[in-house]
């Protein structure tokens, strides 16, 4: 695995299936065994289907990273995956609440899955969803938690007409200029990280501050560092002092942070993800930047507060997704919430919520279709409607197919007010979506074709 030359297969060690048949779904067997909705017919062979839905299951391609650097949060959120569909095939009320129409499966099919370890590697993932769409006719697919993935995944979705709801991916390109008709995305992004967390990072610190960025080097750090930069700048005149990009795994960041102790920051913002960002947080103690400089996390990694410790994030400002104590707030966050600790023996984190949201969500959107029918599908997305969710009321944007969503700022809490071992973040503010977005084409959206 630490190898670039290493080829890639999925092996039966690699491939999980799950999901039944549709026996005792409790629906009409011709509701079941029929290959086509009524309006379906006539309509030409696209991408995988109709042979992909024709019996009672449908397929769908899974690739998280499962080892490397990303691999921690990889498997949080396959586990939000997991118990999707767990909870689509047997009709689950928290699956309802988002998409009613569901009873048990989706249009009575019941999900089967495949996973493969992408490594954060784009190639792996591409390789490993190709075979999942040639050989089991995959009706949607679904990966992320490295941006460059999922721009791979955008361009495969496109080229074979297959579905593909994205996983965690917080660079602007995935819907920006990388864009496609046949992708979607549900997560926060770098624009509108910036946008909910600039204006609390003002509060806290002030005007004309100097930050050190720490740039992970490909589309998701270097976006999401521009656009923190530029809101900083043009509304509280913050200087970027100094830009460390480094590599993905980059195994020690003693010569990045001697730069930035160089610097004369007053601020440290660390883009880096997964545990990158977990050792370049524990050398920046190390070397005595921290607490020396104030902590920043403009896009939140699940589990560094437990990697790092409360001592490290205590007084951070980060911008999240989603955080478990929100089900306070939200009625279907406290049943998310139940259900992922009940299965797994964790507070979830926000990319398993995120991964539960993208899969409900495209059941909802199929439902309303009434087909599986891709282009139908899209049409489904692109409808404006009102949709629940665990952060409240959302929406699909169609222009671009980036769900409209709140954004969660949260600060670190001090290790004395926490109230067990996963009460790291205290929620500050959940911010409205609309307003943290920028304009449909400002990032060079062309969704392209549906056929």
């Amino acid at each position: 695995m630490n190898s670039s030359k290493r080829s890639f297969t999925v092996s039966r060690r690699d491939i999980i299936r799950a999901g039944a048949g549709a026996a005792g779904l409790g629906v009409l067997p011709g509701l079941v065994t029929s290959a086509f909705a009524a309006d379906d017919k006539g309509k030409p062979a696209l991408g995988t289907w109709p042979a992909g839905s024709q019996g009672d299951s449908v397929f769908i391609g899974i690739t998280v990273p499962r080892t490397g650097t990303y691999a921690l949060q990889g498997e949080d959120e396959l586990k939000g995956y997991q118990l999707a569909i767990e909870h689509i095939n047997e009709g689950h009320p928290l699956i309802k609440a988002i998409s009613p129409k569901t009873t048990k499966g989706v249009l009575g099919k019941q999900l089967k899955y495949g996973v493969a370890d992408s490594a954060a590697k784009p190639n792996d993932a591409v390789q490993a969803q190709q075979r999942f769409i040639t050989e089991n006719k995959a009706v949607m697919i679904t990966g992320g938690t490295s941006s460059a993935v999922a721009v791979a995944l955008n361009k495969l979705a496109q080229r074979e007409k297959v579905i593909f709801v994205c996983g965690i991916s917080g660079s602007n390109d995935t819907t920006g200029k990388d864009c496609v008709r046949y992708g979607v995305r549900q997560n926060f992004y770098g624009e509108t990280a910036a946008n909910a967390i600039g204006p609390a990072l003002l509060k806290a610190y002030g005007k004309n501050r100097k930050a050190a960025f720490m740039t992970p080097d490909y589309t998701y750090g270097h976006t999401v560092t521009k656009s923190v930069n530029e809101f900083l700048a043009k509304n509280g005149g913050w200087t970027m002092v100094t830009n460390q990009v480094s590599p993905l795994g980059a195994p020690d960041y003693s010569s990045y942070l001697t730069n930035i102790a160089n610097s004369g920051a007053e601020i440290l913002v660390n883009v880096n993800w997964g545990h990158d960002a977990v050792l370049s947080t524990q050398q920046a103690k190390q070397f005595g930047l921290l607490p020396k400089m104030k902590l920043v996390i403009p896009y939140q990694i699940p589990f560094l507060a437990r990697e790092v410790g409360p001592e490290i994030t205590e007084g951070v400002y980060a911008a999240t997704d989603f955080w478990w104590t929100l089900e306070d707030k939200y009625p279907l966050a406290k049943q998310f919430v139940e259900a992922f600790e009940k299965k797994f023996g964790y507070k979830p984190e926000w990319g398993a919520e995120n991964a539960y949201m993208e899969f409900a969500l495209w059941a909802e959107a199929v439902e309303h279709a009434g087909t599986f029918y891709p282009p139908d599908v899209i049409k489904s997305y692109e409808s404006p409607r009102k949709l629940n969710s665990f952060v409240g009321e959302v929406s699909w944007r169609p222009e671009d197919h980036q769900l409209v969503r709140p954004v969660v700022i949260v600060r670190g809490k001090a290790k004395s007010a926490m109230r067990n071992k996963e009460d790291f973040w205290e929620v500050v503010e959940v911010v409205p979506g609309a307003g943290l977005m920028q304009k449909p084409d400002a990032f060079g959206c062309n969704l392209g074709s549906y056929t």
